[in-house]
């Protein structure tokens, strides 16, 4: 294991490439951009995301790199989380008065089973879409579905387009929503700052990086928010899909499909009566 983590280290090819790309972006700097009421931010973290993903197509990142970056992204990761679990301190008496809100932010996350399950349904899919709304489909998700239905099955695909739609997509779509949203809606930033947690520590750091830009005399409640909401999510997140999330998407996917079903007998018939 030491000798592998050493390799990683070895590649200056690869290290050479991430520097490069964050002083281009940095060098960049952050872009306001308005829309009506609101304004879109454009932060490096955004640009690093669409370059990096503009070099893996072309010859300067081999796969080989590719696989090597991967764990140092976890690492990098794990430094942010621990940075979040510092400054936390100085707003824990906030924290704790937002208790209840905290721990029933979970419940927001199901969201994506009342909202996309239905699109999911009316656009023809099948059993992908238990896996593609049950959650936002994150790495402990993607265990969960695996371990029941399995990998190979309609539910497991669904997991894994998701997963790997979220991982290249998930941090620019959020990065851009939260800066919007935020500043267009009458909503605290501290609820926002609660929404970004949402269980992925990449998706955490991209979401809040404009609301700190939309509203730096807060920067560090913030941030704390953020890293305990983010905490909560990634510990009671794997339960609230296990016990509500997963059952409720089952249900409703069979509720949504039977009624399709009668709808479609039923113009069928109505069209050859007419015939």
């Amino acid at each position: 294991m030491g000798e592998q983590a050493f390799k990683l280290w070895k590649d200056w090819r690869l290290h050479v490439i991430v520097l490069a790309i964050v002083a281009v972006t940095e060098s960049i700097g952050t872009f306001a951009i308005p829309v009506g009421p609101g304004t879109i931010l454009l932060l490096p973290m955004l640009y690093a995301v669409v370059i990096g993903l503009g070099l893996y197509f072309t010859p300067l990142v081999t796969d080989k790199q590719s696989i090597n970056a991967e764990p140092l992204v976890f690492l990098s990761v794990s430094i942010l989380i621990a940075k979040f679990g510092v400054q936390a301190g100085p707003a824990l008496p906030q924290i704790i008065e937002a208790g209840p809100a905290l721990l029933l932010q979970e419940f927001g996350n199901l969201g994506t089973i009342l909202l996309a399950l239905p699109l999911a349904v009316f656009l023809g899919l099948k059993r992908e879409s238990i896996g593609m709304t049950h959650s936002i489909g994150r790495e402990a998700n993607l265990a969960l579905i695996t371990d029941k239905y399995g990998l190979s099955s309609p539910e497991g695909r669904g997991v894994m387009a998701m997963y790997i739609f979220g991982t290249v997509f998930g941090s620019i779509f959020i990065g851009l929503i939260s800066g919007f949203l935020a500043t267009v809606t009458p909503l605290h930033p501290i609820s926002f700052a609660m929404a970004t947690g949402v269980g992925s520590g990449s998706m955490a750091a991209a979401s809040l990086g404009p609301l700190i830009a939309a509203f730096p005399e807060m920067s560090e409640t913030l941030t704390a928010f953020s890293g305990v909401s983010n905490l909560i999510s990634s510990v009671t997140g794997l339960y609230m899909s296990i016990f509500i999330g997963l059952p409720l998407t089952v249900k409703l996917y069979e509720i949504l499909s039977k009624n399709k079903e009668k709808k479609a007998v039923k113009g069928s018939v109505d069209y050859d009566k007419k015939s």
